[in-house]
């Protein structure tokens, strides 16, 4: 089990994380189902997809008869967006912010020498963007995770 195929995040309003992702982010999306009120919608990037599914039926899925309990607060998991440069960074800032992301940390040089911030989605999911001067990437703009 050495990958990471899927992530599914659960959201309150389909409609409105769809508007968030694929007009206010530009992700390119698959929708399954009336886009008024999708099924599924999944995310074509490269590399590892996110799908979007609605939490009331995620929580179902999981267990009929003994649904997960929906908390409040940090859940401690964190999407992230990795930029080749603190340009690219700040880019990614702006078009999060006029799709309406709440700013949490506006980048910033931080601890570990690198260029980095986080902004929440419309369903409090926390997403940090961020950049690293010896960071390498392969054909598909993934990260590459060495020693060095």
């Amino acid at each position: 089990m050495n990958r990471l195929n899927l992530i599914t995040l659960g959201v309150k309003d389909m409609v409105e994380s769809l508007t968030f992702y694929r007009d206010g982010l530009g992700f390119e999306v698959f929708v399954y189902g009336d886009e008024s009120s999708p099924d599924v919608i999944f995310f074509n990037n490269a590399g590892t997809k996110i799908s979007l599914f609605q939490i009331d039926r995620l929580v179902k899925d999981i267990n009929e008869e003994n649904t997960p309990q929906l908390g409040h607060g940090f859940a401690g998991i964190t999407l992230a967006y990795n930029g080749k440069s603190k340009e690219e960074v700040d880019e990614v800032f702006l078009l999060a912010e006029r799709a309406g992301a709440k700013i949490i940390k506006k980048p910033e040089t931080v601890f570990w020498g690198g260029y980095s911030g986080y902004f929440q989605d419309p369903n409090g999911y926390y997403w940090e963007v961020a950049y690293g001067d010896s960071w390498e990437f392969d054909e598909n703009d993934m990260l590459i995770i060495s020693e060095n």
